[in-house]
C-alpha cells in the first residue's frame, strides 16, 4: 500500500493545474467539504471526485505515541538527525546549494543542541494531497506548543528541488505571512521520505539529536504530542515550566517575535489585510491590517479617519497605546458605537469604544498577577523587560484558540478559528463561552444558514473576477471559501473585499460589475510605524540598545546657547514621488543631553521653561530670549505650496526648534514618507518587472540580500496589479549632534547672553 501511495503522489504532481484570473486550483476532500452543500460555491477550477479511501490513508506513519514506547534509532533516522544538526549554525547567506535557512536571525544560534526539538515537516508549500485547512490546523498546533513550552526548540523542514528559486521563496513567504510563522524553516533538496520511512506532512520529535526520533502524522491528537514533549522536557536536570492553557493566559512581554523573512514587504502600506467590516450609517469601514497589528478606520473615499493599535503585544488602553497581535474579523455594534474584534494570536475578544477611543479585553476576563503589585515591577513591565502573567478569573468550557471569524447572532457572538475546526458561542453580556462546536460538518449543520448569507456577495465577486480582464485584479490564490467570509463586506452599492496577495482593498460596483482599487489617503493618522530600527518607547539608555540601528544621516554642529532652528531638507529617492504631503503625525522628534523643548517650527510659541542648571537665575533673560520673535518662519505658506505641488516635489522639509544649554546634546528625528513610483515609471510602456525591481531597490534595507530582493520582486509580480499604484513606506532616521559652548559674555557686564542660531541639514534617501 505504501508503494501505491507513493506512486499516487508522484502521478498527482504531474497532473495539470488549472488557473483562471489569478485563482489557483484548490483541492477539497468530499467528506470535509461536500460539493452538494447548500453554501458551497461551485467554481470551474475546483475539482472533486478524488478517491476518499486513498485520501484517508495518506501520511499514516506513526512510530511512537509517547516516549515510553521508544526503541533504537535506525540508521536512516540517525542520518537525518546528523544532517539536521549540521545545518544549525549556518546563516541564510552562507547556506549551501542543497539546503537553506529561512526566517532565521542572522548571526545568532537560536538552538541549544541538547534541548528538545519539534520539527514540522512538509507543510510549508502547497501539496496536492494536503488541504489548506489541514495546514492551518498543523500550524495552530505548533504555535500553541511554542507558546506553552518555552524551552521547546521548533523549526520547520521542507523538501524542495529548487530551494534558491525566487518562486519557491515567494511561496514560502506567503505561508510565513499567512500563518504568522516566527520559527526558522530549513529548506533542503533532500527528500524526507528518502531518509526515513515516513511520507507526507508530519511532526518530528527528538532530544539532543541523539534520542529516538518520534513521528506523528498530521492528524495526531494534540494531547499525544503534548504528552510526549512533557516527558522529554522532564528528563532535563532543570524541570521545564509547563504553562497550562486551560487555566492560565500568558500576557506577552514587551518584545514580540515576528517573521524575519523579506523585511522590505513590511514597508508596504498594508501587510496582509485580511478582514473588513462596516458601519454603513456612519460611513466608516474597519480594515484589519493583520500583520501590522492594527485596525484602520476609513470612509468610503479611502480617507483614513483613525487607527486602533500601536504595536504587537497585549495591552488595553487608548488607541495610540493599545497593543494587538494580529487582529482579525470585527463586528460593529451600532447600539454601543463600539467595534468588537478577535485578537487572533492573543486568543481573545476585544472591544474598541469609538467615542472614548479606549480598547478593553472582553474575553478572557483577567485579573492582574501579584507580580505587578510593586511600582518597580510595573515600570519594568512597561519598559518591556519583564513578563507578567494574567490569570483568567474563569475559563468556562474550552478557551479560545486563534479565533479568526466573528459574527453577531442576537445577543451572542459566533467565533470561529481560521481552519473552521472549532466554533465558540459567546454570550455578549457576560462574556462567557456558552457552547463549543467541534468539526467543520457540525458547524455547518448548526450555523450553516448564517454562513450562507455571505454566499451571494462572494459569488458576485468571483464571477466578476472570472469575467473581467483587468490585470487579473483578484489575487485569491490558495484561499478557500470559508476563509473568505470575513474578507468582504457590503457597503452602500458596493462590495468591499480584501486581497491579501496584492496587499490592497478592492471595491466591486454591484451595478456595473467594475472592480477598482481603493485609494487611501490621510496617512498621518497612522503615525510612525513601530517596526523602525529603534523602539521609540524605550527611552532609557542601556548597553547595545541602538546596536545595529540603521542611521540614514548623522551630522555634528557647533552652536551657542539659546534657541536653535533646525531645517532638514530630505531628497526623496529617485524615480519616486510623494503619495501625499508629509504630515506632522509622521514625524517624531527627541532631544537628549543639554537640549530641551524640541518642537516643530509651526509652534505658536516657545516655552519659557529653564534650560539647564546654569540658567536658573536668569529669569528675565530667559523670558526675553525665548519669547516668540516677530519674524517667525512662514511655515503655513510653505505648507500650502508643498500641498499644491507635492507630487512634483523632490525635496521634503522638516523644521524643528530646540533650546540649548552649554554641553553636548543630540537631536533625533524619525519620519516616514509615503511614496509611489513617479509618472515616468507609472506608464503602461514600463514593464511590471522593472517596476517591481525599482520598488524593491527603493525599499532595500541593509538586512536584504540578493536572493531576498529577488523574492520581494517575485512577490510584487504575483500581486497581479499595476505596481505604479503601490504605496510604500520609506523611513528616515536622522541624528544631529550639537556641541554647545559656554555662554558669550558682554564686555561691560558678567551677564550671560543667549544667541539665536539656525542650522541646515541636507539628507538624501537615494
Amino acid at each position: 500500500m505504501a508503494f501505491r501511495l507513493r506512486r499516487f503522489r508522484e502521478i498527482s504532481k504531474v497532473l495539470p493545474q488549472y488557473f483562471h484570473s489569478g485563482l489557483s486550483c484548490q483541492h477539497y476532500r468530499q467528506h470535509i467539504i461536500s460539493p452538494t452543500a447548500p453554501f458551497m460555491l461551485h467554481l470551474p477550477h475546483i475539482c472533486f471526485g478524488t478517491n476518499e479511501s486513498i485520501l484517508n490513508r495518506v501520511c499514516h506513519v506513526h512510530r511512537f505515541a509517547t516516549v515510553s514506547e521508544a526503541t533504537q534509532v535506525s540508521p536512516s533516522e540517525a542520518d537525518l538527525l546528523i544532517f539536521l544538526e549540521s545545518t544549525l549554525d549556518e546563516l541564510e547567506e552562507s547556506a549551501g546549494p542543497f539546503h537553506r535557512w529561512f526566517n532565521k536571525c542572522e548571526g545568532k544560534t537560536e538552538f541549544d543542541r541538547d534541548g528538545v526539538f519539534l520539527v514540522l515537516a512538509g507543510a510549508f508549500l502547497e501539496d496536492s494531497l494536503l488541504l489548506d485547512t489541514d495546514r492551518a490546523i498543523m500550524f495552530e498546533r505548533v504555535k500553541l506548543l511554542q507558546q506553552r513550552y518555552k524551552e521547546l526548540h521548533i523549526f520547520g523542514f521542507q523538501s524542495c528541488s529548487s530551494i534558491c528559486s525566487s518562486t519557491t521563496q515567494a511561496r514560502l513567504f506567503q505561508t510565513i505571512t499567512k500563518e504568522y510563522i516566527t520559527f526558522p524553516i530549513l529548506s533542503s533538496s533532500k527528500n524526507l521520505t528518502e531518509m526515513t520511512m515516513t511520507s507526507g506532512e508530519c511532526y518530528l520529535l527528538f532530544k539532543g539529536f541523539r534520542s529516538p526520533l518520534f513521528y506523528h502524522e498530521k492528524s495526531t491528537d494534540f494531547g499525544i504530542i503534548s504528552k510526549a514533549i512533557e516527558e522529554l522536557l522532564l528528563k532535563n536536570e532543570d524541570t521545564a515550566i509547563v504553562q497550562n492553557f486551560q487555566s492560565t493566559l500568558m500576557k506577552p512581554s514587551g518584545v514580540i517575535k515576528e517573521p524575519k523573512f523579506c523585511y522590505s514587504m513590511q514597508n508596504l502600506l498594508l501587510y496582509f489585510p485580511g478582514c473588513i467590516s462596516v458601519d454603513e450609517d456612519g460611513n466608516r469601514l474597519f480594515l484589519s491590517d493583520i500583520n501590522h497589528h492594527r485596525i484602520i478606520i476609513f470612509d468610503a473615499d479611502g480617507k483614513i479617519l483613525d487607527c486602533i493599535g500601536s504595536s504587537p503585544g497585549f495591552e488595553d488602553g487608548e488607541f495610540e497605546d493599545a497593543k494587538l497581535l494580529r487582529p482579525a474579523a470585527s463586528f460593529y455594534m451600532d447600539t454601543e458605537d463600539c467595534l468588537y474584534f478577535v485578537d487572533s494570536e492573543n486568543h481573545s475578544v476585544r472591544r474598541a469604544d469609538l467615542v472614548s477611543r479606549i480598547v478593553e479585553t472582553v474575553y478572557p476576563k483577567c485579573g492582574t498577577d501579584k507580580k505587578i503589585s510593586s511600582i518597580w515591577s510595573w515600570i519594568l513591565y512597561k519598559l518591556g523587560i519583564a513578563e507578567v502573567a494574567q490569570k483568567s478569573e474563569e475559563f468556562d468550557m474550552e478557551p479560545l484558540s486563534f479565533p479568526w471569524h466573528l459574527m453577531g447572532s442576537g445577543s451572542d457572538f459566533l467565533i470561529i478559528n481560521r481552519s473552521f475546526e472549532t466554533l465558540w458561542l459567546m454570550d455578549l453580556t457576560s462574556g462567557k463561552i456558552k457552547e463549543v462546536v467541534k468539526g467543520f460538518p457540525n458547524i455547518l449543520e448548526i450555523y450553516g444558514e448564517m454562513i450562507m448569507e455571505r454566499r451571494s456577495s462572494l459569488k458576485q465577486i468571483l464571477h466578476s473576477c472570472l469575467q473581467q480582464k483587468i490585470d487579473h485584479n483578484c489575487s485569491l490564490d490558495g484561499l478557500q471559501y470559508c476563509s473568505l467570509i470575513s474578507s468582504l463586506a457590503t457597503f452602500q452599492n458596493s462590495i468591499v473585499f480584501c486581497d491579501t496577495v496584492g496587499q490592497r482593498v478592492l471595491k466591486l460596483d454591484r451595478g456595473s460589475g467594475i472592480i477598482s482599487n481603493l485609494q487611501f489617503s490621510g496617512f498621518g493618522v497612522l503615525g510612525l510605524p513601530y517596526w523602525l530600527s529603534c523602539p521609540l518607547e524605550h527611552v532609557f539608555v542601556r548597553a547595545g540598545a541602538n546596536e545595529g540601528a540603521k542611521v540614514d544621516h548623522f551630522q555634528c554642529f557647533s552652536v551657542l546657547p539659546g534657541k536653535c532652528d533646525i531645517a532638514v531638507n530630505v531628497n526623496i529617492p529617485e524615480d519616486s514621488m510623494l503619495a501625499e504631503p508629509l504630515q506632522e503625525g509622521c514625524i517624531w522628534r527627541q532631544a537628549r543631553g543639554s537640549a530641551a523643548e524640541i518642537s516643530g517650527s509651526d509652534s505658536v510659541a516657545i516655552s519659557s521653561e529653564k534650560v539647564g542648571v546654569a540658567q536658573q537665575w536668569f529669569d528675565e533673560l530667559d523670558n526675553l530670549a525665548f519669547s516668540t520673535p516677530g519674524s517667525e518662519l512662514s511655515v503655513h505658506d510653505e505648507n500650502r505650496t508643498q500641498d499644491t505641488n507635492f507630487e512634483e516635489a523632490t525635496t521634503v522639509h522638516i523644521d524643528s526648534t530646540v533650546n540649548l544649554s552649554p554641553g553636548t546634546s543630540e537631536v533625533i528625528i524619525y519620519a516616514v514618507l509615503y511614496l509611489k513610483l513617479n509618472r515616468t515609471w507609472n506608464t503602461d510602456e514600463v514593464p511590471q518587472e522593472k517596476k517591481a525591481a525599482r520598488i524593491v531597490d527603493i525599499l532595500n534595507t541593509d538586512k536584504s540580500g540578493k536572493q531576498e530582493k529577488e523574492t520581494c520582486t517575485q512577490l510584487l509580480l504575483e500581486a497581479k496589479r499595476d505596481l505604479g499604484e503601490v504605496v510604500f513606506i520609506k523611513p528616515l532616521h536622522l541624528r544631529i549632534r550639537l556641541e554647545c559652548g559656554d555662554n558669550p559674555r558682554t564686555d561691560t557686564t558678567k551677564e550671560t547672553v543667549l544667541t539665536d542660531s539656525s542650522i541646515e541639514v541636507n539628507v538624501s534617501l537615494n
